[in-house]
């Protein structure tokens, strides 16, 4: 078994705050995401996170200084990010019958909602049914302009037809 200090780079008199710096660099240097395929850093990885699941550890730091660790220690030892490992299992539910009372409602979240942003809900759909009016409006202004040209422009063509044919007989 190597070294774990030598593991993560610092000396045995190192403090907590270095050992979690050499951990976290080392860690982000050999992460599996960040070295896909690589059995090598994913073995560096691994040796790294043991080594800062103990250093980081006061209590299994002193094992380990006294040379007392044992591998259960290591095994019942938390992430080093703190979480329970991934293999424990949830916790266990409390049986149904042990329950005292009928189950709370489920929050009404909508009503909530409605409950402190209903004026500003109401203002919203306002605008945007006005909005929506207006466009309506701007289209059928652009329509209705676009069917005056034509017509002016046809009844100009019509005079103009018109002086033609009577200047040309």
């Amino acid at each position: 078994r190597r070294d774990l200090y030598e593991v993560l780079g610092v000396p045995a008199t190192a403090t907590a705050a270095q050992i979690k710096t050499a951990y976290y660099e080392q860690s982000f240097r050999y992460h599996p995401d960040r070295n896909a395929g690589s059995a090598a850093a994913a073995a560096r990885f691994a040796a790294v996170s043991e080594a800062y699941r103990v250093l980081g550890s006061v209590a299994l730091r002193r094992k380990y200084d006294r040379g007392l660790l044992s591998p259960e220690d290591v095994r019942a030892a938390p992430q080093p990010s703190g979480r329970p490992p991934a293999s424990a299992p949830p916790p266990p539910r409390a049986p149904a019958t042990s329950r005292r009372g009928p189950d709370p409602p489920p929050f009404d979240f909508d009503a909530f909602y409605r409950a402190h942003y209903g004026e500003q809900l109401e203002r919203e759909r306002v605008l945007r049914a006005r909005r929506e009016q207006l466009r309506l409006q701007r289209e059928e202004t652009a329509a209705q302009g676009r069917l005056r040209f034509i017509s002016d422009l046809s009844v100009g063509l019509i005079f103009f037809l018109g002086f033609v044919i009577l200047y040309g007989l």
